[in-house]
């Protein structure tokens, strides 16, 4: 009896889970598409396909996969260089060698990035987020490159704005007010519940809906799979080609290990812990269908993750269901996603490019003297690019190595307190 009542309450708590993390996850999936310069059936697509693949098949039983708002700066650039159906591709093959990375066992090697270069990384995705995002909630358009929606932004914010600002203002104003409603009272759980993307996307939509504006919307085709084809070999110098897989591949799994450490320093008793080879694998496997059926690249994603654990879950069944829930909307409700307007999901990614940027990681750093390899990542990836961004991070951090190893002095000094028993005291200073 105690064992069916323990089930029944374990399948109870991971239905609500799932309820919770599709909530967050669906107004996410669709803002990361858009943002990427993909359909925007692609999150969606991505979104199922990390649910139930990476979910069904992964290491960490309570870690949530899906679109990541980190890749966005990589697909967006490929689908500008290759076009969509060729980024198709290069997901594929980045799920490819994923899969073989998880093969040959090598995620813990993984985890000896410097941690300076990868928050450096996530805070100059972020930043590049922001930048152009931003334009799209003031009435504009994103730039090719960072620097030009920096040199273009004095200008779109002296510009007129319409109702299109006001109704990214409404998204943002809502989502940092929600995770500040008093946690007691009548309504303590309703933060909790009810994510802060899901009051924030309904409020701009209902607004628009309500007061007629016309503003851009999302666009959906008539069926997810109606708009598919097959994926096309990537156009170009064999080289770069290979460095956009290798970017999505290794960036991907990074973004996913660290998620699954996370996840682990947070699960609840008799949860065991991520076989962090097997969750490379599965995420691996769950891209390449994913870039096979025209979805984004998957990876775990801490906001879907957090979600899942704070809404009680306890197996993996409530990953796997918040991606069939995705699918059901979808499918059955498509003329309502069309209702929500474009520059709401900028506002919902203006904000999770700001959290992305966590400045909280820059005092940790300094008290390991790693502080330049994080703002030169950062930097680097504002600058010049992911790729650069981080090799410029690592060619610092190498730097700062060297530093410190030509700056230790090592003293010895031999006591002899006894015939015949020799003592030698070593200090090292640097």
């Amino acid at each position: 009896m105690t064992s069916n009542t323990l089930n029944v309450s374990t399948l109870r708590r991971d239905v609500l889970a799932s309820f919770v993390v599709f909530l967050v996850a669906l107004p996410l999936s669709l803002g990361i598409a858009v943002a990427s310069g993909a359909p925007v059936a692609a999150g969606l697509v991505a979104a199922v396909v990390g649910g139930v693949v990476a979910g069904a098949l992964g290491g960490s039983p309570l870690q949530v996969s899906g679109p990541a708002a980190g890749l966005t700066v990589i697909v967006f650039s490929l689908v500008q260089e290759y076009g969509w159906r060729a980024t198709c591709t290069i997901t594929l093959l980045a799920g490819a060698l994923q899969l073989a990375l998880g093969a040959a066992r090598v995620a813990r090697a993984a985890l000896a990035i410097s941690p300076a270069v990868v928050h450096g990384m996530l805070a100059g995705i972020g930043a590049v987020i922001v930048l152009a995002q931003v334009h799209v909630v003031l009435g504009g358009n994103p730039q090719q490159s960072s620097l030009e929606d920096l040199r273009e932004l004095p200008g779109q914010l002296a510009a007129p704005h319409t109702h299109t600002t006001l109704l990214g203002g409404l998204t943002i104003l809502i989502l940092l007010c929600w995770s500040r409603l008093p946690k007691r009272g009548r309504f303590g759980a309703l933060p909790r519940l009810v994510p802060g993307p899901l009051p924030a996307i309904a409020a701009a939509t209902a607004a628009a809906w309500a007061l007629g504006w016309e503003t851009a919307r999302v666009d959906l085709p008539a069926s997810l799979m109606e708009e598919w084809a097959p994926p096309v070999l990537p156009h170009g110098p064999p080289g770069g080609i290979a460095g956009a897989v290798v970017s999505v591949g290794v960036v991907a799994a990074v973004a996913s290990l660290l998620c699954a450490v996370a996840v682990d320093r947070l699960r609840p008793a008799g949860v065991p812990r991520s076989d962090l080879d097997k969750d490379l694998r599965a995420q691996g496997v769950a891209n390449m269908v994913s870039g096979f059926l025209g979805g984004l690249p998957i990876a775990s994603v801490i906001v879907r993750s957090t979600a899942n654990l704070q809404a009680g879950a306890r197996t993996r069944l409530s990953s796997v269901l918040h991606g069939v829930w995705v699918l059901v909307l979808a499918l059955a409700c498509g003329p309502i996603i069309e209702q929500i307007p474009l520059s709401a999901l900028a506002a919902l990614l203006v904000v999770l490019g700001c959290r992305l940027m966590d400045l909280a990681h820059v005092r940790d750093l300094r008290h390991h003297r790693e502080a330049p390899a994080y703002f030169a990542t950062l930097g680097g990836v504002v600058l010049l690019g992911l790729g650069k961004g981080v090799l410029l991070g690592i060619g610092v951090m190498a730097v700062l190595a060297l530093r410190r190893l030509t700056a230790l002095t090592v003293r010895s000094e031999q006591l002899v307190p006894a015939p015949g028993d020799g003592q030698v005291t070593v200090e090292a200073a640097g």
